[in-house]
């Protein structure tokens, strides 16, 4: 793989990590994330896994060193096995880490492909425990088989992360007992404000509730250690005082950590964003397909031009601080 310039942005930040979307399809209809009815795109239009898989490479010889695979639910493409094994191979040559985001669902039929792809840690998304209010913030999902997709990689020997929504009034009472089950069971635990992206069928600022308040009802219960475990992407980490486990606070409206941001992210349909809350774009599958790996060398030094300095998150505003979904950018 040739060597290329460091990707660093106008602000001086070096960018090591990338986000890359397999898929916008999720299994799932998180409320606080997309529309029950949802338009997705059409197959059509996304990336070939070989395409993604070209394009992370390229990234990978600019001084990438971390990859998350993401959806929407990345474990719904098909073949996507194929490319975790490809991206795999690059971790200890160039790449430090390969991890994936996942609500879980598939996990168990998958967990022990992805500890031999070269994946080696996971987040899974899970903001109840409830089968109610699991069922309810998920709109159908099963959280007893999300349990045992969780249970399933770590025996597999994967690493688990969870990753909690916190949200006002479903699951704010909940979070302590999160807290102390992931302690139980050897996972961390990661807890997310709910962020303005992409129109959904409910009102986010009824739903939202500061981590600085959590945090607060939390450090009455446990004795919280701050921590300077970095995982490569935002989260502040504290330790349970006499234990191995972490609690991460990614805090995008109450604390923003956009000054060492080191992140990008890359569409299923090849949509580079550097922003999570802007429109700024560049088509890497454009470049690609019309100037090879040149034409995406150029792409992504454009990129590097126009990152902002910062998101405009504003829970509280009438319209979402972007129109397209998470599910879209990569989770």
């Amino acid at each position: 793989m040739a060597c290329a310039p460091a990707l660093i942005d106008r602000h001086g930040r070096t960018i090591s990590y990338l986000r890359i979307s397999v898929t916008d399809r999720c299994d799932l209809r998180c409320r606080y994330c997309m529309a029950e009815q949802m338009t997705f795109l059409p197959r059509t239009a996304l990336l070939s896994l070989d395409e993604i898989a070209v394009i992370a490479e390229r990234f990978i010889a600019r001084g990438i060193t971390r990859i998350r695979l993401t959806g929407g639910e990345p474990l719904v493409r098909r073949d996507v096995g194929d490319l975790v094994r490809r991206l795999g191979y690059h971790v200890g040559a160039g790449l430090d880490e390969l991890t994936m985001t996942t609500n879980g669902n598939r996990l168990a039929d998958h967990a022990g492909d992805l500890i031999e792809a070269g994946i080696r840690r996971i987040n899974v998304s899970l903001d109840s425990r409830d089968p109610e209010t699991f069922r309810y913030i998920t709109r159908h999902g099963d959280v007893e088989r999300v349990i045992g997709g969780i249970f399933a990689a770590r025996d597999a020997g994967l690493s688990v992360k969870i990753n909690m929504v916190a949200l006002r009034g479903l699951n704010d009472t909940e979070v302590a007992p999160m807290l102390d089950w992931c302690v139980e069971h050897g996972f961390d635990l990661s807890l997310i404000e709910t962020m303005p992206l992409g129109a959904i069928d409910e009102d986010r600022a009824d739903r939202f509730v500061p981590l600085t308040r959590i945090f607060d009802d939390l450090s009455g219960c446990f004795p919280l250690v701050s921590d300077t475990h970095r995982s490569g992407g935002p989260a502040r980490y504290w330790r349970v005082g006499g234990t191995e486990r972490r609690l991460g606070l990614i805090s995008p409206l109450t604390a923003n950590f956009c000054d060492t941001c080191n992140r990008v992210r890359l569409t299923t349909e090849g949509i580079l964003y550097t922003c999570l809350g802007h429109d700024d774009r560049v088509d890497l599958k454009r470049a690609l397909r019309e100037g090879g790996l040149a034409g995406l060398d150029a792409a992504l030094d454009r990129a590097m031009a126009t990152k902002p300095a910062r998101h405009d998150f504003d829970i509280a505003a009438a319209t979402p601080a972007v129109s397209r979904h998470m599910s879209v950018t990569g989770g």
